[in-house]
């Protein structure tokens, strides 16, 4: 498992749990399930995709920008990095 894996564990699991409903509403599509089983489906994987995203923001705020701030020579690029992570918040 990589380094950038191991510091991010609860987003994987989310990210796995996409996969794994986005993978059924593919087999649901190629068996002509039924159209609302299909868009429940799809919003579970919108759901886990969302839940993955937040965690991971908050993951990086907390810790990797976190942990750059003990550096002042990386303040101004700590910044910039929040500035553009802001747009992902929306």
């Amino acid at each position: 498992m990589s380094e950038r894996q191991n510091k991010h564990p609860e987003v994987l699991k989310r990210l796995k749990r996409a996969n794994g409903h986005l993978n059924s509403v593919t087999k649901m599509m190629e068996e002509n399930r039924p159209c609302l089983e299909i868009a429940q489906q799809l919003h579970a994987v919108i759901g886990a995709l969302e839940n993955a995203r937040v965690v991971f923001i908050e993951e990086h705020i907390n810790n990797c920008l976190q942990n750059s701030l003990n550096d002042p020579e990386s303040a101004q690029q700590v910044l910039k990095d929040f500035k553009t992570l802001t747009k992902y918040l929306k």
